[in-house]
């Protein structure tokens, strides 16, 4: 039953027209104070064109003030009219779980067809699975329901208000039952009366409709005191009869005065015409396994039955149609407008071209009323023909023109139709719809070919689709969905993609690389890492930098900075130099591979948390500890020449120490052996002077003497 659209006047379909396209103009404000000199336009993101706008050169003395240029991002049009980008986000989202699901299908199928454990991909059992990924998308594309039913019924209430309908879905849905949904072949004719219910008001922004009729006199309705005078009260009941639409006739019938108490007695002749026009209308046979709760009809699933109830109901209007009683019914408008509905119900063609508004409607009422049994697109589409030729349309509409690629069995014009009308999106989903059952379709679509580069033409679909939402910021997470489907180019795009994505966000290199994991693409997310700890390297993020050098194991880089970092430290040996470094130190840690490696600088740190106890009081244990790491540095021939006298300088309170000397002999004259070449190593002109006091070397030589002679007396 067809319902009007809550807000229908404010959002009303913009027609296109192929022949006279009406330009579209986009306004910008940049705000710069002419002359401008240069524009330049180039693609930004999703629909939006990036428009620089320039100025011409202005003198260095120039005191206006005014910037040199600016650029303004332009949005573009949404595509359908009918759906927000939010909108069309959600359903892209919503899209992506049963697409990925009927491919895991197909895929299982295909491998088992290939083991001789089943038939082709496309047995009797493929289109349920169509089907189901059918309904779960329709589902995304909107909802009809018109809400729970009023308390009180409003009698004059003749369509209940829903939704507005969209083309998108409506479009779907006509794809649905031609292709997918082969269950419901027998009363496919059924489907099309539902579909023209839910959808007639689609067409009324640019054609005359009998939704259209019924909406105005529905809005005059209630002004209204004999209902059955008014000429517009007949045809809108002939026209919404002519469609099927027999519950809001039937309603529409009771309004008529005759049902009133007070007149029952003088209109008793005519009120029981009514009523037997009204019976029969409900009691229309209709071959299909059932209606909802509260529809009229008669419903048959065999043919046999649908036939043997079509003639017997067509013998009761005859009958009707010849009963004297017309001539006892003295409402010449009752009378006429009661004979016109039974004309209809005749299948009398003149009729029905007068009731109906466009070659659609007349379509489906040839089938109610003439041909109800008609199979068979090559029939459906001669029979358009014939009603294209008697109401023809004005002007052209997304639906009119998919609907006759349909019935034409021309799946080029149809897919090219869904391409226009709805962009890629349609186009990539469905393609699913239009390979069901269909040989035919499958060779075309599947079929690999030299002009696209070794592609098919599904495939070259699946792969717009993708570079889409690759191309949008919120969108890009599902392109590797589509991409991977793509057996020829889709997963070198998905590796080119997975590059070229931004790495300043943590949540999009996590995503990133959560992707490349899912498909084993080990190499792209290696690069990444590197990628991304170069980025933070460079941009100061040092410690994040090394954990993605890391995380990638790029041994090259990870030594160009431990080399950095021991270079670093050997400047300023200093405790403040080395504590901006140490984070770093840890984070490398000891594997490192550079020239002399990070060993010295690990081992460095023990020596300077060791001096730290013994600064804070700790016991001579302690003390031990930082003179065998003193040693060990000493003795390691990876600490750098520069680092010796700084190294000795810290452990002054150490070759100090008043309760014993903690260096043995053997150890103090290392020491020693150290400071003298130390001093040998001076007159190099290439010796790097530590940044230490003028009196640092005495000290430590005073300090070592002190230590080797109380050393060898306690020996």
């Amino acid at each position: 039953m067809p319902g009007v659209a809550s807000n229908s006047g404010e959002r009303s379909l913009v027609p296109y027209s192929p022949e006279l396209p009406q330009p579209v103009v986009h306004s910008i404000h940049h705000g710069l104070k002419p002359p401008i000199a240069r524009l330049s336009i180039s693609w930004s993101r999703g629909n939006t064109l990036r428009v620089s706008v320039l100025r011409p050169p202005s003198d260095e003395d120039s005191d206006d003030g005014e910037v040199g240029g600016k650029v303004v991002e332009v949005k573009l049009s949404n595509g359908d009219g009918e759906n927000s980008d939010a909108t069309w986000r959600r359903i892209a989202y919503g899209s992506v779980t049963p697409f990925a699901h009927l491919q895991s299908r197909r895929s299982t199928i295909s491998n088992l067809s290939n083991m001789s454990l089943s038939p082709s991909p496309y047995s009797i059992d493929w289109w349920e699975y169509v089907m189901e990924y059918s309904k779960d998308i329709n589902s995304l594309l909107g909802s009809l329901d018109s809400g729970p039913d009023p308390v009180i019924d409003d009698p004059k209430m003749v369509l209940k208000r829903t939704e507005e309908p969209t083309t998108i879905k409506a479009a779907w849905e006509l794809m649905e039952i031609f292709y997918a949904d082969k269950q419901s072949q027998p009363w496919q004719l059924e489907r099309l009366v539902d579909w023209l219910s839910d959808y007639d008001s689609l067409l009324s922004s640019t054609h005359p409709t009998v939704h259209s009729r019924l909406v105005d006199f529905q809005n005059e309705l209630s002004s209204l005191q004999v209902i059955e005078d008014d000429p517009k009260y007949w045809d809108v009941l002939s026209s919404a009869l002519a469609v099927g639409w027999i519950d809001i006739v039937v309603k529409m019938l009771r309004l008529h005065g005759s049902y009133q108490l007070h007149q029952l007695g003088n209109r008793e002749t005519e009120n029981g015409l009514v009523e037997a026009v009204a019976v029969l209308i409900s009691k229309k046979p209709r071959m299909r396994p059932g209606v909802e709760d509260g529809k009229l009809g008669e419903c048959f699933k065999a043919k046999p039955d649908f036939i043997k109830a079509w003639e017997k109901w067509r013998a009761q209007i005859t009958k009707l149609d010849c009963s004297g009683f017309w001539l006892q019914c003295d409402h010449h408008q009752t009378r006429e407008g009661l004979k016109n509905m039974i004309q209809v119900m005749l299948g009398n063609i003149d009729s029905l071209c007068n009731e109906t508004c466009h070659w659609i409607e007349l379509f489906i009422s040839h089938f109610l009323y003439i041909r109800p049994l008609t199979v068979g697109l090559e029939s459906m589409y001669s029979l358009a023909q014939k009603c294209l030729q008697l109401k023809p349309m004005l002007g052209a509409h997304r639906l009119i023109d998919i609907t006759l690629g349909i019935l034409g069995e021309n799946t080029e014009v149809v897919l090219a139709e869904c391409s226009r009308a709805f962009g890629p999106w349609m186009v990539a989903h469905a393609i699913e719809l239009l390979t069901t059952g269909s040989d035919h379709a499958e060779s075309l679509l599947h079929e690999e070919r030299y002009n696209l580069g070794g592609i098919s033409i599904a495939e070259l679909h699946r792969l717009v689709y993708a570079q889409v939402l690759s191309s949008h910021a919120l969108t890009w997470q599902i392109a590797p969905i589509y991409l991977s489907s793509c057996m020829k180019q889709g997963m070198g795009l998905l590796e080119i993609l997975l590059s070229k994505l931004p790495i300043e966000h943590n949540e999009t290199l996590l995503k990133n690389i959560e992707i490349c994991r899912l498909y084993e693409l080990d190499t792209v997310s290696s690069n990444v890492m590197k990628i991304a700890g170069v980025y933070h390297w460079k941009h100061g993020r040092k410690g994040c930098g090394v954990f993605w050098l890391q995380q990638a194991r790029d041994e090259v880089r990870l030594t160009r900075i431990a080399q950095h970092l021991f270079d670093s430290v050997g400047k300023s040996i200093s405790d403040e130099s080395f504590k901006q470094w140490e984070g770093l130190i840890e984070l490398l840690g000891s594997e490192s591979k550079t020239t002399g490696g990070l060993d010295f600088l690990h081992k460095y740190r023990d020596f300077k948390k060791s001096l730290k106890q013994v600064r804070d009081g700790k016991t001579t244990d302690a003390a031990h500890q930082a003179v065998e790491s003193l040693i060990s540095l000493m003795k390691n021939p990876s600490t750098p020449q520069r680092f010796w006298l700084p190294l000795l300088h810290d452990s002054l309170k150490l070759l100090n120490w008043q309760e014993r000397p903690l260096l043995n002999v053997s150890q103090t004259d290392l020491l020693l052996n150290k400071l003298q070449e130390l001093s040998m190593a001076k007159l190099r002109p290439d010796f790097i002077e530590a940044d230490l006091p003028s009196e640092a070397l005495s000290c430590v030589r005073l300090a070592l003497a002190s230590n080797l002679g109380r050393a060898i007396l306690e020996e």
